[in-house]
């Protein structure tokens, strides 16, 4: 009798299917995880918004809140001394995310009250299910609140 060498083309077929048959168990467990991580990233930038908010509006007290997410930043940080107009308190990257591609899956829409002296940041996804799923809104009270869907875009925190 003479000894076979190698695998049958059985042996092949089946640990390919084992293969396949794993990866459609992890890949889309893969895609929540980054969903939540792009989700977690879009709530800690809103935080951090909130945050140099408070410290624009102490620094800059006759100015009250900033215009836009741009004076939040400033074009040639760190500058000697800080304006309003580029305060230095965030970064390039968040200040620019304000379209898609944005900032970690999500861009921002930030939008001054006229009047009351408050703010209103929105954060969505890029792609709506891709990216991420839920829509996330804040103001200078500090709370976030969020919707899930593509239909439930936020435009009002108090939602």
């Amino acid at each position: 009798m003479k000894k076979q060498k190698g695998f049958s083309l059985i042996e092949l077929l089946i640990v390919v299917a084992i293969i396949l048959i794993i990866a459609a168990i992890a890949i889309p467990n893969l895609l929540r995880a980054r969903i939540s991580a792009n989700e977690s990233s879009a709530v800690g930038n809103l935080r951090t918004i909130n945050t140099a908010e408070v410290a624009y509006q102490t620094a800059y007290p006759s100015v009250g809140f900033s215009a836009d997410l741009a004076s939040l930043a400033g074009a040639a940080c760190p500058l000697p001394i800080p304006t309003s107009a580029s305060a230095c308190l965030i970064d390039q990257t968040l200040a620019a995310a304000t379209a898609a591609p944005g900032k970690s899956g999500y861009h921002y829409t930030y939008t001054p009250a006229a009047g009351n002296g408050d703010y209103l940041n929105l954060s969505t996804p890029d792609t709506q299910g891709s990216s991420g799923v839920k829509n996330f809104a804040t103001d200078s009270s500090g709370v976030i609140h969020f919707k899930s869907g593509a239909a439930a875009a936020l435009t009002d925190p108090a939602i």
